[in-house]
């Protein structure tokens, strides 16, 4: 899949999930100034400094893409992860669910759905894995977009991503 689609379907959701600010990266852990932090997957992913998300990784040649992204405040203890996830794929069309299910991510319980879209009409179609998990007063998400031909080709990497998620404190 070329760079553009896989930009735009990123776009859509970063949109939707909220700003990212200043990324700090040390001995390939990324660290949020939301409080949280991240292993990177390896040197084929490039971090996407345009972002708007947490942390947007690309891979270098542009077949895959990931994200990290944390929103907190008022409003998001409300609602439960499931609500969050519909919320974070709204600009998804042509959606099909291949597998959704409530997951625990660091003693959390999280939303994780498979699905394949479109982010316009006549867009290519993509595979999309996205996990959610609602914790005190942050929203946390985490997505992975491919085209289906190549999905689980990167997938391992971007469980690990997801698996290394852990709470930090903030000063």
């Amino acid at each position: 899949m070329p760079r553009a689609p896989l930009a735009l379907v990123l776009g859509v959701i970063v949109a939707l999930a909220g700003c990212g600010a200043g990324r700090r990266i040390e001995n390939g852990v990324y660290h949020s100034t939301k409080g949280y932090r991240v292993t990177v997957p390896g040197a084929d992913w490039v971090v996407a400094d345009a972002s708007r998300a947490d942390l947007e990784l690309r891979r270098r040649d542009g077949t895959a893409a990931m994200l990290a992204n944390a929103q907190c405040g008022e409003g998001t203890e409300s609602r439960g992860p499931g609500l969050l996830l519909r919320q974070l794929l709204i600009g998804i069309r042509d959606r099909a669910t291949i597998e959704q299910e409530e997951v625990s991510l660091n003693g959390q319980r999280a939303v994780r759905r498979v699905l394949d879209g479109r982010v316009s009409g006549d867009g290519a179609p993509t595979r999309i894995e996205a996990y959610v998990l609602s914790e005190g007063r942050c929203v946390y998400d985490f997505v992975y977009v491919a085209p289906r031909a190549s999905f689980d080709t990167w997938r391992g990497q971007f469980r690990a991503f997801v698996e290394s998620f852990a709470m930090e404190r903030t000063e």
